[in-house]
């Protein structure tokens, strides 16, 4: 009988280290990366806040709110072309807000931070963070909704 269940006890030992080992998520590398020193050189606090740290700034306090020009929004990090001005709507929420991305250029991951799961948006060229994708977007397009942090872009003037 001990031997059963010292045999049991090492099986199970084993089935932990190689669960604990398979769950562990790997890192993906970006076309851009910069270590912490060189992104804070180049980012504002604010910016390096929301892109790198996955922060949220205040709502209503992004310059963005209230753009109504015709342009591209980019990602501040790295200059990468994320959103059209078309694809821009006044969502009530207090940041920016757009029906779709540029295909290819977001990346699409999962947080768990306030304690439930969102689909948390990237850009697919420098992983910064951008925001959080909602499906109460308006229903004539696509549905969706990016709420995407101000200081996590740039606006670009169409010419």
């Amino acid at each position: 009988m001990k031997k059963l269940i010292s045999t049991l006890v090492l099986l199970m030992m084993f089935s932990c280290v190689g669960n604990s080992q398979n769950s562990s998520k790997e890192k993906k590398s970006y076309k851009v990366e910069k270590t912490d020193i060189e992104w804070k050189k180049l980012l504002s606090p604010m910016q390096y806040y929301v892109l790198r740290e996955a922060g949220t700034e205040r709502a209503f306090t992004s310059e963005f709110n209230e753009n109504h020009k015709k342009g591209i929004y980019v990602c501040a990090a790295c200059k990468t072309a994320l959103y059209k001005s078309e694809n821009k709507f006044d969502s009530g929420s207090g940041w920016p807000s757009f029906d779709r991305a540029i295909n290819g250029n977001i990346e699409l991951d999962v947080d768990y931070k306030i304690g439930y799961r969102r689909t948390e948006l990237k850009c697919n060229t420098c992983g910064g963070h951008l925001g959080h994708s909602f499906d109460d977007g308006p229903k004539e397009t696509t549905g969706k909704r990016h709420c995407i942090n101000g200081a996590a872009l740039e606006f670009v003037v169409e010419k």
